[in-house]
């Protein structure tokens, strides 16, 4: 079960089909990507207000490509531990966003990226059929191209601390949180939400999950996954955290009881608040205690 079809099975426990297709809109007969993403299906979702931040909006070069960005930080000057938020399937949405916001609250440098802007996002897309076309597509070598220009400009960033740089992501982006922790150097921290472990290999897109990779990860990684999450076995889990300690990397996975895929996306029928606070909490105290420590 890939990460998208994974959260449709986990949104739908506990509710029967209309309840389903009553939280996902008018547009959950084909599942769009722009309901399910964007409209306020959880009725609980979470607004970080800007005030007493600095946020902006721009590109940064990767290759011949502008990345859309967004970043947000305390208002004074700084420099301030970085975090790179990688998004869901969904792209750079406001909640993404806003979880960049709630780093800068937290004292970090928060940036996030749209890692489908070459194909024009997927947020307008009309079912779950072409956003998988265009997502699954997508070579992860290509993802760790543009974290790595996102890793660049941090470190040169006026307000970033260049040698404290976290990356943390949620679904997919928790799986490119692996990889990228597997694949850059520069990275001191990592906090993984949900992210697959072995996820499906597709010659010229994935050659190699996060559990193929465990033995070049050398930062402190956090994972924060549901132990109802259709799609990741709490045996992968474990596998993993026992690959990366065996190796001598700090690793720590934590599994929240009868919590889904997807429990910190405040907008999903899958949030589930007790799990998602208790998750962050950990996260913040995991990046200051490797970044700002």
């Amino acid at each position: 079960m890939d990460d998208t079809m994974d959260w449709i099975g986990n949104a739908r426990q506990g509710m029967s089909r209309r309840q389903f297709m009553a939280g996902v809109g008018v547009a959950g007969a084909g599942l769009a990507g722009f309901a399910v993403a964007a409209a306020p299906v959880a009725g609980q979702i979470i607004t970080t207000p800007t005030d007493g931040l600095i946020v902006a909006e721009s590109g940064v070069p990767a290759g011949d490509f502008q990345v859309p960005i967004y970043e947000a930080r305390p208002a004074a000057a700084g420099p301030y531990p970085v975090v790179l938020v990688i998004p869901e399937i969904w792209g750079m949405h406001e909640h993404i966003k806003d979880v960049a916001r709630r780093f800068a609250r937290e004292g970090f440098l928060g940036i996030t990226f749209e890692p489908y802007a070459r194909e024009g996002g997927v947020l307008h897309l009309p079912d779950m059929a072409a956003v998988q076309r265009i997502v699954n597509a997508v070579p992860d070598a290509r993802v760790m191209g543009d974290l790595d220009a996102l890793v660049a400009y941090a470190k040169q960033h006026a307000s970033g601390h260049p040698d404290r740089i976290g990356v943390t992501g949620f679904c997919r982006g928790g799986t490119y949180t692996l990889l990228f922790a597997a694949h850059s150097r520069e990275i001191k921290a990592a906090v993984a939400w949900y992210g697959q472990i072995k996820p499906v290999k597709t010659p010229g897109i994935r050659t190699a999950g996060p559990l193929d990779l465990a033995g070049q990860i050398t930062a402190p990684l956090l994972g924060l996954y549901g132990e109802a999450d259709l799609g990741i076995p709490v045996a992968d889990l474990k596998e993993m955290e026992a690959a990366l300690k065996a190796r001598g990397t700090t690793a720590e996975f934590v599994v929240y009881p009868g919590a889904p895929h997807a429990f910190h996306a405040d907008y999903r029928p899958s949030y589930r608040p007790e799990a998602a606070k208790d998750g962050w909490a950990r996260c913040v105290a995991w990046f200051a205690r490797y970044l700002k420590g």
